[in-house]
């Protein structure tokens, strides 16, 4: 297949790269860094300079590819995570989520492309009680922290445009994502014991390795069923538990402990929501629809294989 990639330089991106060459398909890779564009060349793709928010560029960059699916993997997080101030941290990368989805899918509906996969978040979104597993029939939240109310009002968005557009439209609701280029700021932090146990670390996280991440955005292009997936590992964890496993994989001290009140104080209502609150996901759809089998099941191992190097390329909590 030919398959137009926004977001061809982002961690899921290269992955998604790599394993689509290697099974022969031809992909058309954006990046908005010229710089960047021997990187996609080195990988196995055409990349093409591209501001994801120009509609006009978006439209005849994906006329020019005439591709077979789109897949869309754009954000735009820099920096260390920032739970107090959450909307504000996820700002670009929200409006990738509503301006940028609306210009792929227009360019989508004009040049004729049947198949559209796209990024959203399972977690925090749409569970709320550590004891219950969530699956892609939960609703997303309609009261989410104040702090997140236009990040989840942006994955709101991307999830029923996707959906309900006239193709077929997949949602790949990945979990916290960990490995290559999946940024350094938290690791960083767990070193510097800048991320406590909050409220006693009950909130419960499905982690994602990028390759895996990659993997399960490529097998929705090869057996494309419409519709929301869960993409997570198999081993949803409390956050008492992974993160002490964390800091002892990167070298640092054991995470501090702290009531929820003060957590409050420091991370806001969002980070007591996803440190104390949040819900795992299952990913038996996944598995069930398109096949897919993650490579790292459990983030216990994944971890010690990919926070070897210096900064530990762990991902962000959204």
């Amino acid at each position: 297949m030919r398959i137009f990639l926004a977001g061809g330089a982002g961690a899921i991106g290269r992955p998604f790269i790599s394993q689509a060459a290697s099974r022969g398909h031809e992909i058309v890779a954006t990046t908005t860094s010229k710089s960047r564009t021997a990187l996609l060349a080195s990988l196995g793709a055409t990349p093409v300079v591209l501001d994801g928010l120009d509609a006009s560029a978006v439209g005849e960059a994906v006329a020019r590819a005439r591709p077979d699916a789109i897949v869309h993997q754009m954000t735009a997080l820099a920096g260390r995570p920032d739970m107090r101030h959450f909307d504000r941290w996820f700002a670009q990368t929200n409006r990738l989520r509503t301006e940028g989805t609306r210009h792929l899918l227009a360019a989508a509906e004009a040049t004729g492309v049947k198949l559209f996969v796209a990024q959203s978040y399972a977690g925090w979104p749409s569970g709320h009680d550590p004891a219950v597993m969530t699956t892609e029939t939960v609703p997303l939240d309609d009261h989410p922290a104040p702090s997140q109310r236009e990040t989840q009002a942006a994955i709101s968005f991307l999830e029923r445009a996707v959906t309900t557009a006239p193709l077929t439209g997949i949602v790949l609701r990945y979990g916290s994502l960990y490995g290559l280029g999946a940024t350094d700021g938290m690791v960083d932090m767990v070193r510097k014991r800048m991320v406590p146990i909050i409220g006693g670390g009950t909130g419960v996280t499905s982690w994602l390795h990028v390759d895996d991440a990659a993997g399960a955005a490529l097998a929705a292009v090869e057996k494309p069923t419409a519709g929301l997936f869960n993409i997570v590992d198999d081993d949803p964890a409390p956050v008492a538990e992974w993160l002490p496993h964390m800091a002892r994989v990167v070298g640092a001290k054991p995470p501090l402990s702290i009531p929820t009140w003060l957590g409050r104080l420091l991370a806001g209502d969002a980070g007591v929501r996803i440190m104390a609150e949040a819900s795992g996901a299952s990913n038996a759809k996944a598995r069930r629809t398109f096949d897919w089998t993650p490579k790292w099941p459990s983030w216990r191992e994944g971890f010690r294989h990919a926070l070897v190097t210096r900064g530990g390329n762990v991902g962000r909590a959204a």
